[in-house]
């Protein structure tokens, strides 16, 4: 592949103040006529679906605008590179006909879903009632991708995943660190790297003192009340959720957005999504050009040097309008665990990139995650009001492998249920592989391996109802079923680091082609992982600025 370097020259003939002025004026234009639709949101996505061009050379090609690519272009970019992005997703920057950018949990509507006709909420059901239903074909916010076996809850858009999770930044405790990367110096990540992601993704804390007055948490309040009595360890969890913001929301000073239904499918206000901060602070380097609505079908080693790679540009009914090929120096493979995964084993398969190792597709999992819920007592409410924004936990990882996450249910009415969902040292590992027949990745996952996360989750939640007198709730997902365990909403691995990649990213076999997402980490992750992710990636292109760029 020759030397490969990374270049800073510019890469096409469209400025980015350019780029961004003639998108603004396009989406206030649609604004001002005051007739917002899906249609008219949609031609004002396209007419500004990114500026990267049909025979491009670009120094560093990223693939995603996750956490771990919002790194890379990030670093990348304040170290004199210039950086394309390109996101199967769109941006979201235009009002719906609400006015809002983004709808509630409890409307969920064309904004909501990624290219389905009906709606998949995780939580299906209510009070035994069917909750999903029929919305308009449109590239929405959160993908319910479907395998054999799971349903994958991912973010779709600029942001990635940061647009749609419920913000609880947590640091893996040190000693279970070994667990999840066992390559990784432990000293160097607790002391650089976690440290410097939190400070990049913006993580704060809620006020304790302001946690047990206010009405939004009765929720929490209840969950920490009932763990203590059956002898658990309740904690509270760091967010990336502006907390002043709250405290203004619940004194009804500013408008609502946690404590008005809002995170599952977007926050409009509050909430600091990789927009804005690395994303913000990327763009704000001017060197960073984000092209939504595009999506990479191929990569393979360029004649002179480099590597070609395949665009379909889409429309917001999911139809490729455009096919662009470029060549990148450099590609960085940030589509989340799942994307980055299917990608590769494809490649690998078709002959694009035959040299990757065997390794790639391998040492997926989902975090352990399971969900339930419990019915509490009457004298046991759990309030009206409800921020979507979780912040405690339930500790039994030590002794039963599991974490609990004290989840909200923001229906709007008093529902005395407690909601849950779980993280478990699940040690079941599923690969992807390519389906020639069907063209495209399949994963090996089974739903009866969910079996060991609800053994670990039942460690908390048999104890406390047992202790309370309560019972688990039926209604929530359907067939009259207490766990939701056919979910994942943290999908890890499938090109694990130093297997699939040396111990930086670097992929094997290739020169100049990277993995920085969460596919690079085992399946597990022992906490809500996007910390960790971003720190890995600030830990790997931190090493390969310094080593693979002149």
């Amino acid at each position: 592949m020759g030397d490969n370097t990374l270049s800073k020259k510019g890469s096409n003939g469209i400025s980015r103040r350019g780029f961004l002025g003639r998108t603004g004026s396009i989406i206030g234009a649609v604004a001002l006529a005051g007739h917002i639709t899906p249609a008219s949101a949609a031609a004002a996505a396209e007419a500004g679906a990114g500026p990267i061009t049909d025979g491009a050379r670009v120094a560093a090609l990223v693939i995603g605008t996750g956490y771990g690519g919002s790194v890379a272009a990030l670093r990348l970019a304040q170290a004199g590179v210039d950086v394309q992005m390109v996101e199967m997703g769109m941006n979201w920057d235009t009002p719906g006909p609400d006015g809002k950018i983004f709808p509630k949990v409890t409307s969920p509507d064309y904004r909501s879903f990624w290219l389905r006709t009906r709606t998949k909420a995780p939580l299906s059901n209510f009070l035994g009632f069917p909750i999903d239903k029929d919305v308009p074909k449109y590239t929405g916010i959160l993908d319910a991708e479907d395998f054999a076996g799971i349903t994958v809850y991912q973010g779709r858009g600029v942001g990635g995943g940061s647009l749609v999770n419920g913000g609880m930044a947590v640091t893996p405790r040190r000693a279970n660190f070994a667990a999840v990367l066992p390559s990784v110096n432990a000293d160097e990540m607790y002391d650089t790297y976690y440290p410097r992601a939190n400070a990049g993704l913006g993580v704060g804390m809620v006020d304790p003192a302001w946690f047990d007055t206010a009405d939004c948490y009765q929720f929490s309040r209840v969950g920490r009340k009932h763990a203590q009595r059956s002898g658990f360890a309740w904690t509270f969890v760091p967010d990336v959720y502006d907390w002043d913001y709250m405290k203004q929301e619940a004194a009804g000073t500013v408008t609502r957005s946690a404590l008005a239904g809002e995170i599952l499918y977007g926050n409009n206000h509050g909430k600091k999504s990789l927009v804005q901060t690395y994303l913000a602070r990327a763009r704000a380097t001017g060197r960073v050009t984000i092209s939504p609505l595009h999506k990479v079908t191929t990569v393979s080693p360029a004649a002179g040097g480099g590597y070609t790679v395949a665009i379909d540009q889409i429309n917001t009914t999911g139809d490729t309008v455009a096919t662009k090929t470029v060549t990148a120096e450099r590609v960085f493979f940030a589509a989340g665990s799942v994307g980055t995964s299917k990608l590769l084993v494809k490649l690998k398969a078709t002959g694009a990139l035959p040299n990757l190792n065997g390794e790639v597709g391998r040492g997926w999992g989902e975090n352990g995650n399971v969900m339930c819920g419990r019915a509490n007592h009457m004298w046991d409410p759990t309030g009206k009001l409800q921020s979507t924004i979780p912040c405690s936990g339930i500790d039994n990882w030590d002794a039963g492998g599991a974490f609990a996450e004290v989840a909200p249910l923001p229906t709007g009415i008093e529902t005395y249920a407690s909601f849950y969902l779980s993280i478990t040292k699940n040690p079941n590992r599923a690969e992807f592989t390519w389906n020639a027949a069907a063209g495209r990745a399949d994963l090996t996952w089974q739903t009866a391996w969910k079996q060991p996360s609800i053994s670990m989750a039942r460690t908390i939640f048999d104890k406390i109802n047992s202790k309370e007198g309560t019972i688990y709730r039926t209604d929530l997902f359907g067939g009259n079923r207490i766990w939701h365990d056919t979910l994942t909403y943290h999908p890890l691995g499938g090109a694990v680091l130093d297997r699939a990649t040396d111990n930086y990213g670097r992929l094997h076999g290739y020169t100049g082609l990277y993995v920085i997402d969460g596919a690079l980490i085992p399946g597990s992750a022992s906490v809500n992982p996007f910390v960790t992710i971003t720190a890995l990636a600030e830990r790997n292109i931190e090493k390969i600025i310094a080593t693979d760029l002149p």
